[in-house]
């Protein structure tokens, strides 16, 4: 399925190469980063869009109905993201647009075949990775004139994908999934030639060094480790007391290794000498679940639960202080807050604004919220089930809301699916929106 989507020309973001800056403007988390090899930065967001960074002005694409959890440059002026609502996309730098294909689960990474420019592989939490041969010419295919790109399904991973990785030559294919394994895959057949990897617990992260013959991998119980690359024999283990693994980056440059995990530490791991170099705690609070190296490799870039792109020079990292956390004060001790706020917090303010307009989030803004029509919010780009709904925000219909979920209450829609049990909670959510956007009215 083509749309048209409007996006302005791409320009080469002028940020220095090792300088401390941050990157704001996204309405949710940073889900991913990814850098082209002449240093454009793009970010996938929890607010269901792509940032394409030039300087601090960023271009947004939007066209995902779901947070945005992977991207990818497939040249340097075109990308490739996926997403919650199962979608992957394609990007140009010429106003166009276009969904590859579907997924029927989210999708959660994308590679890029780097040989021959023509496969886009997708790995999603249906258990299947994606293989799709979008020929020679991506922008034909973007604006209609091109055959819908054919599609190779590699199956046999029995739980969500998390991550995949090409070879050099495209032939072969690495996954890493929720199951414990990473398996590899011959892409030209679309079978699994052997399980690489048994962990024992779900693989979230995984990045090659084909030159010097390893696989580096992170887990959910904070496994850390590098395996030959042929046989899966252990190399060495950077595991440390802190879990998950949920983000990696390598820099074949400076032959450094980035790991980031749920507590919120970015380390840095020399894989020549085998050796950590850098252990930062990065956050305040939260965990970090985006990171990418500047193309040299003398900077590093996070991002996590804020809004908001950091990027620090790897030489002085522990030098510049933590990301700020103040946006997510949820993670504060819930004894500083009502709990009607704490419920707030909690289960809204991610996708939520009080205020009117909804500022790039994954939700419409609360703002004036009791007594309005479900649907109505005209700077929000609502499902196709909200068109024309009856319902009218009130105590009963928040109430119903969170006490059957949103999956049951409005089937289909894009709110995540979620329910506050204790009638109590729900109560004290329920007022403290009514106090608060009575008083963000005035």
């Amino acid at each position: 399925m083509l749309r048209a989507l409007a996006i302005a020309t791409f320009l080469a973001t002028p940020l220095a190469a090792q300088e401390f800056f941050t990157l704001k403007g996204h309405g949710g988390p940073i889900m991913d980063i990814a850098v082209s090899y002449d240093g454009r930065i793009a970010t996938a967001s929890f607010d269901n869009s792509v940032g394409v960074w030039n300087g601090d002005a960023p271009t947004w694409l939007d066209g995902h109905r779901a947070a945005v959890n992977t991207v990818a440059y497939y040249s340097n002026f075109l990308l490739a993201s996926g997403g919650d609502d199962f979608a992957v996309n394609v990007w140009a730098d010429d106003g166009g647009g276009a969904e590859l294909g579907r997924h029927e689960a989210k999708v959660t990474s994308l590679d890029i075949c780097r040989e021959t420019g023509n496969l886009i592989a997708s790995g999603s939490w249906d258990a299947t990775i994606a293989v799709w041969d979008v020929g020679p010419s991506l922008g034909d295919i973007m604006v209609g004139i091109g055959n819908y790109p054919k599609r190779r399904a590699l199956e046999g991973h029995d739980r969500g994908v998390n991550d995949i990785a090409f070879s050099s030559d495209c032939t072969t294919l690495y996954s890493a999934s929720a199951d414990g394994t990473i398996r590899v895959w011959d892409v030209a057949t679309a079978s699994q030639t052997h399980v690489l990897v048994k962990h024992g617990f779900g693989v979230n992260e995984l990045e090659l060094n084909e030159e010097a013959g390893w696989l580096a991998y992170g887990a959910v119980d904070g496994g850390t480790r590098i395996v030959d690359l042929e046989t899966g024999d252990p190399i060495a283990d950077f595991t440390l007391d802190r879990r998950p693994i949920l983000a990696m980056d390598f820099n074949v440059v400076t032959n450094q290794l980035a790991v980031g995990d749920g507590e919120g530490f970015i380390m840095v791991i020399d894989t020549k000498k085998r050796e950590i170099t850098r252990d930062f705690r990065a956050t305040q609070s939260g965990p970090i679940w985006a990171l990418a190296f500047s193309p040299a490799g003398g900077s590093i870039y996070a991002g996590g639960i804020e809004d908001i792109l950091y990027g620090w020079p790897v030489e002085t990292l522990t030098e510049h202080g933590q990301m700020d956390g103040a946006e997510r004060s949820f993670l504060e001790d819930p004894k500083t807050l009502p709990n009607g706020e704490r419920q707030f917090k909690r289960k809204c303010s991610i996708c939520h604004t009080l205020t009117a307009g909804s500022a790039r989030k994954a939700g419409p803004s609360l703002h004036r919220l009791f007594g309005r029509k479900a649907g109505t919010v005209p700077d929000y780009a609502y499902s196709d089930i909200l068109d024309g709904s009856e319902i009218v925000w009130s105590r009963e219909t928040i109430n119903a809301l969170f006490d059957e979920g949103p999956d049951h209450y409005i089937p289909g829609t894009k709110m995540p699916m979620q329910r506050i049990v204790k009638q109590s909670d729900r109560d004290d959510l329920i007022e403290y929106l009514r106090t608060a956007t009575v008083q963000e009215e005035n």
